[in-house]
């Protein structure tokens, strides 16, 4: 029997409150499977389960908040029969008249209602199935041995499968005031429910009678009692609590690592021609952005400078097991998410922008796995896309460098006595001076800038 416990989705995670059961006693789950979502002070995560084997005794109930590392449930995995050997026992002697014993394979048992339609779905699909009172039976599985897949369900009901997304403290506000989120229409995006959303179906609901308007005769005097004027609405708290957690963070950070800073500009010409001959050959909603060959430099920059790509613990250098790059993206309702990239030096370019263009999505929308936010070896954070073309970065602990990009912008450049326009892009490292110091770090910068002359190796 394995512990499922509160998993760590960042140093910084101390604590976590379990939001959502995607499973009961007694349901089959395999490794990988999403059973439980997960709300932390940032944003609330699906959780994967790491055994195969059936669910057992649920200890947390919805709403608690555990340490990280708590037990929330019990699996109970599945071990192999014995193997004995087989013994041919005699049939037994029947009635003379008796019909003769089928020796062919007996029919399959017709499936009964408890067990479910379609084992191979995992149980965040049989969850989304029945939110959305879709037949299992119906749908075609995609994955691996016929197994369904959220992308299925959404090709069965028009892309429109996915849970409604309601924010943590819209949540428990609806709890505090009663209130039914399946009444109550979001105005965040993509139909997000949100606080105010949920107050002012409050409001709706219970909506006060009116109040007899006064005498005409009743002249107004200064002994009035004076209404209470009506008070703003508050910020998210939620929002509100990603800030406060952002801020503990990087306060930690700036108090806790000595930093140092360095920056340099790299020619993008060879990068971005290399670029546009990949594209050609592409569908428009494949082709790549040039932050897939930043991110690609950067990965194998990070193995050639493997004192760069890890954590300082317990007062020492510990080098990353495989280059696991985070990417810093902006979400739509404030804050910040880095979802990891991992085996990102393995990947090709199209896969990792394949990746990439996933996790910004599935970030922006609060769907992002526990497995996709932890385990980072080193962080990437850009503003190209804003029109920034210098960017110095606040290192994410316990990792010991942060790489930033600007814009590509275009720029006098002289080579071999000779000037000319090019396309540069201004690239730039923070790192902890406790695990490196310039040299190693300029010896980092060099190598981006040499893969990225050489795109054709990336």
């Amino acid at each position: 029997m394995a512990e499922f416990t509160m998993p760590s989705l960042g140093a910084d995670m101390e604590a976590g409150t379990l939001q959502e059961w995607l499973v009961a006693p007694g349901d089959t789950v395999a490794r990988g499977d999403v059973i439980a979502v997960v709300e932390t002070d940032k944003s609330a995560v699906e959780i994967e389960c790491f055994e195969s084997g059936t669910v057992g005794r649920l200890l947390v109930q919805p709403g608690t908040k555990v340490l990280v590392g708590t037990p929330l449930a019990y699996i109970e995995t599945a071990k192999p029969p014995a193997t004995r050997p087989a013994v041919k026992e005699p049939a037994p002697a029947g009635p003379p008249n008796a019909e003769p014993r089928k020796t062919g394979p007996e029919p399959a048992p017709a499936p009964s209602a408890a067990s479910p339609a379609h084992p191979e779905a995992g149980p965040l699909v049989r969850h989304l199935a029945a939110e959305r009172h879709i037949d299992l039976a119906a749908v075609h599985g995609s994955g691996p041995g016929g197994r369904i897949m959220r992308a299925d369900l959404e090709h069965v009901a028009g892309g429109d499968t996915r849970r409604a997304r309601v924010t943590p403290y819209a949540r428990r506000l609806a709890a505090e005031l009663h209130v039914d989120l399946g009444t109550v229409r979001g105005t965040g995006r993509d139909g997000a429910v949100r606080g105010t959303d949920v107050r002012k179906a409050a409001r709706t609901d219970a909506a006060p009678t009116p109040e007899p308007a006064p005498a005409p005769s009743a002249p107004p005097t200064s002994q009035a009692p004076l209404r209470a004027p009506h008070r703003a609405e508050t910020p998210d708290t939620a929002t509100a609590a990603m800030r406060g957690a952002i801020g503990d963070l990087m306060s930690r950070a700036n108090r806790e690592i000595p930093h140092y800073y360095l920056a340099t500009t790299i020619d993008m010409s060879a990068a971005l021609a290399s670029l546009r001959a990949r594209n050609r050959e592409l569908p428009v909603g494949e082709r790549l952005l040039p932050a897939t060959l930043l991110i690609k430099a950067v990965a194998a920059a990070a193995v050639e400078v493997p004192v760069l790509n890890g954590f300082w613990l317990d007062g020492r250098f510990v080098p990353g097991e495989g280059v696991h790059l985070g990417f810093v993206v902006s979400l739509h309702d404030g804050g910040l998410a880095a979802p990891v990239i991992h085996d990102a030096d393995a990947l090709t370019v199209e896969q990792v922008m394949s990746r990439l263009k996933s996790m910004v999505e599935r970030a922006r929308r609060g769907r992002l796995r526990g497995t996709e936010i932890a385990g980072g070896t080193i962080t990437i954070s850009s503003l190209g896309d804003q029109g920034v073309e210098c960017l110095y970065g606040v290192i994410h602990p316990p990792q010991v460098a942060l790489v930033g990009f600007g814009s590509v912008v275009e720029r006098p450049w002289a080579e071999h006595g000779m000037i000319g326009i090019r396309p540069v892009v201004t690239a730039t490292l923070s790192a902890d001076h406790r695990a490196s110091d310039g040299a190693v770090g300029a010896r980092f910068l060099n190598a981006v800038d040499r893969l990225l002359q050489k795109p054709e190796t990336l």
